[in-house]
């Protein structure tokens, strides 16, 4: 089952571009355009990915293993309640994202006060000069409070151990490359196509149904 959520954290980062646009853009458009008017050059926009991911796989790191303590702890039914849980808020996220409501933003509003301390650090580190800077600017960037980025730390704290956490918030970290950097390289032109009406509901109900697959391969299981 694992291969399942993995597949599900990839394609729920790559559909929910439609949620990275209107959340990220104001970071990525700082990162995108220097005083001078020049675009810094791709391997920085890299390195600011790659500090990015690097924070989400250390949270699904913490997660997983959080999860799996629950479990050694005789815990019989937390697995599967984990999982469940995990797939329900998959269904959430892909509501959310095709903007029929606005439930996860509760997560959001849970992390605020985290990212109030954290911002401070990522405002000192611009602008960015160097690729070390960057990195660092990037893995302060990953605590921006995000419905999206919670969503999936559910399915890592079902993941089971600490491991599988971790490679779940890769996967979906890797699946938000392709949004992200692609903002930090076309930003004016890739924000109204993500923003169209039917891009949002088709990505939404697509993340949405993978929730609901897992809940019917769960139900499979025990028939």
């Amino acid at each position: 089952m694992i291969e399942f959520s993995l597949l599900s954290a990839l394609l729920a980062g790559l559909l929910g571009g439609v949620h990275c646009v209107g959340m990220c853009g104001g970071i990525v458009a700082a990162f995108s355009f220097r005083a001078d008017g020049s675009t810094p050059p791709f391997r920085l926009h890299l390195a600011y990915n790659l500090g990015r991911v690097t924070s989400y796989v250390l949270f699904g790191a913490i997660a997983g293993a959080l999860g799996a303590s629950l479990k050694l702890a005789s815990f019989l039914p937390a697995q599967t309640m984990l999982y469940v849980l995990a797939q329900l808020v998959m269904v959430l996220l892909g509501l959310y994202l095709a903007g029929f409501n606005q439930w996860v933003l509760v997560f959001e509003r849970a992390g605020g006060a985290v990212w109030k301390r954290v911002r401070p650090l990522f405002q000192k580190l611009l602008p960015v000069k160097s690729l070390p800077q960057a990195v660092l600017a990037g893995m302060a960037w990953g605590w921006l409070p995000c419905g999206l980025v919670y969503s999936i730390l559910v399915s890592a704290l079902a993941a089971g151990s600490a491991t599988s956490g971790a490679a779940l918030m890769l996967a979906f970290g890797l699946g938000t490359l392709p949004n992200l950097l692609g903002m930090g390289l076309f930003a004016r032109q890739i924000q109204p196509f993500m923003q169209q009406r039917w891009v949002r509901r088709l990505a939404g109900l697509t993340v949405a149904g993978f929730g609901v697959w897992g809940l019917a391969v769960l139900v499979m299981r025990y028939l």
